[in-house]
């Protein structure tokens, strides 16, 4: 099984205190985003688990535990954004948190660590010659840490329209994403950045710029010697390269406040459900409820309890 912390919020950041004590017990429970009831206990000692992929703005919290991790396979899908505070609010200073991932490299090796720089999106003070002049900042900050950069332009969800609705983000076609990717490939080109795009329907083949894997099966296959067959994770969208995977994340979780997140509705939603946090429970967020049906899943059975 592959476990992926999490699209849905930054554990790393957040709380990774439960993920190393999850990791001590040896399982944790996780609800189906859709389902309250539908709740899965998984298995995390290392014969159960191939691979754990972390998301995340800031590993900091992780970096003096990473020893607890010594037998697993993982790495790390981490992001890197100039914008000001009005777009991420919650966000150490960008020097610092430049320092962060290279420490994180330097502890796991540049191969175990890609860089994230997404979403791109162009608003009133945030234009083409910004994204070159911060692009090629970080790109050569992070260049001999890293082997990769994903990137992936903003989608206006919802919700995300809501909370960007003060700051004047624009819609993205085509024509401006090529314009865009046009000018950044060369400066990863120059850094020896490998470059792919994070669920996107654009083909930027032409400019060096692959389809990404986020979760991926070669890279993955690299680091445990075992052979993934490429079966496309259904619960993703259609754009979407990643293979199957289990989210052990919750949603409106993040206490980044990002404007443009699509997994937080709100800030003031996450620090409600962060109240329930409890990081000696086997969940998340909160605890067993009675109505749960939990699932069992390890290689040995899949079982069923009811509470």
């Amino acid at each position: 099984m592959i476990l992926s912390a999490s699209r849905r919020t930054d554990i790393p950041a957040f709380y990774s205190e439960w993920f190393f004590n999850r990791l001590k017990a040896g399982m944790l429970r996780a609800r189906n985003p859709y389902n309250y009831h539908q709740v899965y206990q998984i298995d995390l000692y290392p014969d159960d688990i191939d691979c754990i992929v972390f998301w995340t703005k800031n590993a900091e919290p992780m970096l003096s535990k990473l020893n607890l991790l010594q037998d697993y396979s993982y790495y790390f899908q981490y992001t890197i954004t100039p914008y000001p505070k009005a777009y991420e609010p919650n966000l150490d200073d960008l020097p610092h948190r430049i320092e962060t991932f290279i420490k994180l490299s330097e502890k796991i090796g540049s191969d175990h660590i890609i860089w994230r720089y997404d979403p791109i999106f162009i608003s009133d003070n945030i234009d083409l010659n910004f994204h070159l002049l911060m692009f090629e900042k970080l790109a050569q900050s992070l260049a001999n840490h890293t082997f990769r950069c994903i990137i992936s332009f903003i989608d206006l969800y919802n919700s995300t329209k809501r909370n960007i609705r003060d700051l004047h983000i624009a819609a993205m076609d085509d024509r401006i994403k090529r314009s865009i990717a046009k000018e950044l490939a060369p400066i990863a080109k120059h850094y020896n950045l490998e470059m792919q795009t994070c669920a996107e329907r654009i083909d930027l083949e032409d400019l060096g710029i692959s389809h990404g894997r986020c979760i991926d099966d070669k890279l993955i296959s690299r680091f445990t010697n075992k052979t993934f067959h490429a079966v496309k994770d259904p619960h993703q969208r259609a754009e979407c390269g990643c293979i199957k995977s289990f989210d052990i994340g919750v949603y409106n979780t993040c206490l980044t406040g990002c404007k443009y997140c699509y997994a937080t509705r709100n800030h003031q939603t996450a620090l409600k459900n962060r109240a329930q946090h409890d990081p000696l429970s086997p969940f998340l967020i909160g605890n067993t409820a009675v109505g749960d049906q939990v699932r069992i899943k390890n290689k040995k059975n899949q079982t069923y309890i009811s509470f």
